[in-house]
This record gives C-alpha cells, sequence and structure tokens, in this order.
C-alpha cells in the first residue's frame, strides 16, 4: 500500500491521481473494465486485498503500485496537479508511477486488490 494518512478511519488508502498537466496524466494510468483474462494474466486475485471508508486520504507512492478495484468510488488529484480530478471505481485497473503524490477522495466504501513493482 501506499504511504499516507487519512482522514476517515481505517488504514491507509493506496494513491490517487488526477488533472490536465502531461505529469500527472503520466503518474496515474486508469484502465477501465479489463477482460477478464487481462486480469487472470496479472493474477489480481492472488495480490493482497485493502478496503477503505469514505474519507480523504493523502498518499505517496516509493513503488509503482497497480489496483485493481473490486467496489467502490474514487476521486483523485496529483500533487502540483489540482486542476482536474481523475475519476476510478468497482472494475478499474489502476497504475500509479512510483514517486506520485496524490489524495484520494473516496466517496463510496473501496474494496481493492493491490501489488507493487519493485522497479
Amino acid at each position: 500500500m501506499a504511504s499516507g494518512s487519512g482522514s476517515g478511519s481505517g488504514s491507509a488508502a493506496p494513491g490517487v491521481d488526477v488533472a490536465d498537466a502531461p505529469a500527472a496524466m503520466a503518474a496515474v494510468t486508469v484502465e477501465p473494465r479489463p477482460p477478464a483474462a487481462r486480469l487472470s494474466e496479472l493474477g489480481v486475485r492472488s495480490w493482497p486485498k485493502w478496503g477503505g471508508p469514505p474519507g480523504r486520504y493523502a498518499l505517496s507512492y516509493g513503488a509503482r503500485q497497480t489496483c485493481y478495484v473490486v467496489r467502490g468510488r474514487v476521486s483523485a488529484t496529483v500533487e502540483g496537479s489540482p486542476e482536474r480530478a481523475i475519476q476510478f471505481g468497482a472494475g478499474d485497473l489502476v497504475v500509479f508511477a512510483r514517486g506520485t503524490r496524490c489524495t484520494w477522495h473516496i466517496a463510496a466504501a473501496v474494496d481493492m486488490h493491490y501489488a507493487f513493482d519493485p522497479s
């Protein structure tokens, strides 16, 4: 999981992103509803799980993180690019680049699988 602190109860959420700026767009990638074959190829169901209640979470990614959202809805903004939030939720595969700093705004409680890539 990304490191961070949240205003909601529970453990720190994994990071999220936003914005129009090229740097922000490179920081977070959302793949809406990838096919089951892709999820199987990645081994998503074997990844650790995290869940969080509605709230706001400031996150920092020391490694690339891939998340598959099982349920919930999030709006995220990347540090330095607050103009436009990135939206993702149930069924989406989301990748946060190493070094990304963002704030997640969880609108509906989130359950997700996640994996870190140390490279």
